[in-house]
């Protein structure tokens, strides 16, 4: 894969805290109060690689200051964790939340990093005694554990996914009756919340989440968008990228999807 910005100086994303939280989000911050919207998620949410993500598209489109908490690799509970993050989500006019994977969560098998949701922090003893052949102590992150899982068996695999999709649902449900105002999910992904949901490779985000997982979350709006193999290549084009992060803009879904994703929430956010 090539990029037009590749070799380039990499972008300043202006890093930012909000109140006590101790995570870095992208700037330039934004004062939360009056009217605002909120935006939850992943790297996409994040922008990175990206001039212009879609929360600074809405927020340019709509005047509607927007609070950009997107973070890495985020689950609900990097948010759930933080008081000051949940006092600044419940204070918006609106919270617009990327649909996140359901693998970087802590639940009965394993625990993650608070800050660093795909961090995988240790086993517990019901872990260890479904797989008592693994060893845990060279695995730290979510990705390399549920790979060396689902190799060691798929039968006792599935346990650890249907865990993972009953934790999700818990977190989120919580997550969106705590958000102040209108709640949006954003589904951005390169699938349908209807394909296969049980992969752990490119374009499988968000992984594990269905569409029974959604229709069980409490009423809000949503906005779907699936991204096309052409729009991601086209959208690649203009990503800020430096030759040691080649490989991690691969997963990226660009600025074109970004820009569609933005013109879909834009409406929704000027009704609010």
């Amino acid at each position: 894969m090539t990029y037009e910005r590749l070799g380039a100086e990499p972008l300043d994303y202006a890093p930012c805290r909000y109140g006590s939280c101790k995570i870095l989000f992208r700037g330039p911050g934004r004062q939360p109060s009056g009217r605002y919207a909120v935006f939850l998620g992943g790297s996409e949410t994040y922008g990175r690689f990206l001039e212009s993500p879609f929360p600074t598209l809405v927020e340019q489109a709509t005047g509607l200051a927007a609070v950009n908490l997107g973070c890495v690799n985020a689950g609900p509970d990097v948010y759930l964790a933080e008081p000051a993050l949940m006092d600044i989500i419940g204070a918006a006019s609106a919270t617009v939340i990327q649909v996140p994977g359901a693998q970087n969560l802590s639940n009965r098998f394993y625990a993650v990093h608070p800050r660093r949701n795909d961090r995988f922090l240790g086993a517990s003893r019901f872990l260890q005694q479904v797989y008592p052949g693994v060893d845990f102590t060279e695995i730290h992150y979510t990705g390399h554990l549920l790979a060396t899982l689902r190799t060691a068996s798929r039968d006792r695999f599935d346990l650890i996914v249907s865990e993972l999709r009953a934790a999700w649902v818990a977190r989120m449900h919580r997550l969106i009756l705590q958000a102040g105002g209108s709640v949006v999910l954003l589904w951005l992904s390169a699938r349908r919340p209807g394909d296969r949901n049980d992969v752990l490779s490119h374009g499988a985000e968000p992984v594990f989440v269905t569409n029974g997982m959604l229709a069980e979350l409490p009423p809000h709006r949503r906005v779907e968008i699936v991204a096309s193999p052409s729009e991601i290549r086209s959208g690649r084009a203009g990503l800020h990228v430096s030759p040691r992060d080649a490989a991690a803009a691969d997963d990226m879904l660009g600025a074109a999807v970004h820009a569609r994703a933005a013109r879909a929430l834009v409406p929704i956010l000027q009704d609010v």
